[in-house]
């Protein structure tokens, strides 16, 4: 299996799609103006406690305060507490961490009223973004993610990820990483560390103390409330963090300067494999050339369509996903109704597979296949599901069907699922049903190429329209493209854009930069 990356970089976006044998698998999107808020460490506020949760709310800076539970302040939160007020005492010089003291653990029955009071300080980890009408979920056990090992501040514990089967190679890496992790600090080693060197890991633990050293500096010389210490990378690098493997066949970036964050990291986590970075100069929208946009208009939406007419119903709710397998159109199996149900429910676990990672879907997902009435199929089909999910990072746990024919997937929900809308609105009638005449599309482009060129003075610039007004443009020995660049000039391009609707249209600069042509009839 051959997996590509794809990131997008827009002005006000990123996007991500991940290949898997040209087939879309995982996809991302991130605002630019938004941190990728997992990971991140804050100073923070206690807010308010809530003794009946036996959890508080706790002003991290989002719009919703974030819940914090007592267990979730972790064993060692008193030595937390205490450490924190000593770098807090001392602006100057910083209170070494291999001098803190470690308190005893704290009780597992404890009271959040006990234990915390309003308007507290505290060090507190993002494990979870809003999702709906919920804050942030928050941990006090800090922990900082590379691409070897998890170092956990105030660890008292050597762990090796449990798909290292191997005990020679176990033990090699446990006493390894005990020889170079430094006093009052603990250290999850994870499955990427198999094989490597102890130079390799070396280097990896003196980058997390380098971010660990750096938060306790921010913690000191900060006063306001609440700041954030640490902030994760940006997404491209996280993603690539948890996902690069050897089997990457090329990294495609149109952007100049995430191309190089990118190119960085990969020479540091792995040197014989920085050529695969490679910067995306093509005039079509990179999710065009690499076919990501096509496959994300069929793969998105409620109604998602698979072998040979069948088709999946994704609803999504505030308290699960629910899945409907529908045989659809599909010719029925010569050797009856029980093969073709197997037939389809076959090829739904397949693509429900595929969906669950694509849409990031979390929670609880039940699945409505349709029903069969031999046990052995009904246990190829779990079995058949199982192996599908090995590929999943996230946790998630499979219930055999139910005596309904029901299928329960409890999968990890970490941020929100992706959602991308496929339904097009019209761009000239905004769903009103009435449009100008669609003849006269191609007198507006000009208008518009005549003002850029004349009025504005770009010469060189690139109109982005859906593939038939392109073609339509193009068509012809002496086409309309043809004609605008003999009365405009030759700086005059036209792309094909696949994500564009019928009669939306956009203009570039031969930078790749937008350049808004709309009128405010048509932005409202």
């Amino acid at each position: 299996m051959t997996s590509e990356l794809i990131i997008d970089v827009q002005p006000k976006k990123i996007s991500i799609a991940l290949l898997e044998d040209k087939s879309l698998v995982e996809y991302q999107d991130e605002q630019r103006s938004a941190s990728f808020s997992v990971g991140n460490i804050y100073v923070a506020k206690v807010k308010k406690l809530m003794p009946g949760l036996n959890a508080c709310f706790v002003d991290v800076g989002f719009e919703r305060d974030a819940f914090l539970h007592y267990l979730d302040l972790g064993s060692q939160y008193s030595s937390f507490e205490k450490y924190l007020k000593q770098v807090q005492s001392d602006r100057k010089k910083l209170f070494p961490f291999s001098k803190a003291s470690r308190l005893p653990d704290l009780k597992k029955d404890g009271s959040v009223q006990t234990t915390l009071k309003v308007g507290q300080e505290v060090l507190v980890q993002i494990v979870k973004e809003p999702i709906s009408t919920k804050g942030p979920r928050l941990t006090c056990e800090l922990s900082f993610a590379g691409r070897y090992m998890v170092l956990m501040p105030f660890g008292d514990k050597v762990s090796v990820s449990s798909k290292i089967k191997k005990g020679e190679e176990r033990a090699r890496l446990k006493q390894l990483i005990q020889s170079i992790t430094p006093k009052n600090f603990g250290v999850i080693v994870r499955t990427s560390a198999e094989g490597k060197r102890v130079a390799e890991l070396d280097a990896e633990m003196k980058i997390l103390l380098k971010r660990w050293e750096n938060a306790l500096l921010q913690v000191q010389k900060t006063t306001a409330r609440p700041q954030i210490i640490f902030e994760e990378t940006s997404r491209a690098v996280a993603l690539l963090r948890d996902l690069f493997n050897p089997t990457y066949d090329g990294i495609h970036i149109n952007d100049d300067e995430v191309c190089k964050q990118v190119r960085d990291y990969i020479s540091m986590i792995a040197p014989e494999k920085v050529e695969i970075v490679k910067k995306y100069n093509g005039t079509v929208p990179i999710f065009d050339n690499f076919n990501v946009t096509k496959q994300m208009k069929s793969s998105f939406g409620k109604t998602v369509n698979y072998k040979r007419g069948a088709y999946l119903i994704i609803e999504h709710t505030e308290a699960l996903h629910v899945v409907d397998v529908n045989s659809g159109n599909r010719t029925r199996s010569e050797n009856g109704q029980e093969q073709n149900a197997l037939e389809v429910n076959l090829g739904a676990a397949d693509e429900l597979a595929r969906q669950l990672r694509l849409r990031d879907m979390g929670g609880i997902i039940v699945v409505d296949f349709i029903d069969m009435n031999l046990a052995e199929d009904r246990q190829m089909l779990y079995e058949r599901m199982c192996k599908n999910m090995q590929k999943d990072r996230a946790r998630h746990n499979i219930l055999p069907l139910s005596k309904f024919g029901l299928m329960q997937i409890t999968r990890q929900r970490v941020r929100p699922a992706m959602d991308v809308n496929v339904e097009e609105t019209c761009p000239t009638c905004f769903g009103r049903g009435k449009i100008k005449s669609s003849i006269l599309f191609t007198d507006q482009l000009e208008s518009k190429i005549d003002q850029l060129v004349n009025k504005i003075g770009i010469k060189k610039f690139r109109l982005h329209v859906h593939p038939y007004v392109a073609a339509y443009i193009n068509q012809g020995l002496l086409s309309l493209k043809r004609k605008w660049q003999m009365k405009y000039g030759v700086g005059v391009s036209v792309v094909a854009s696949q994500k564009l609707a019928f009669l939306q249209y956009e203009f570039y600069d031969r930078k790749g930069n937008f350049i808004d042509m709309k009128e405010e009839i048509e932005t409202k």
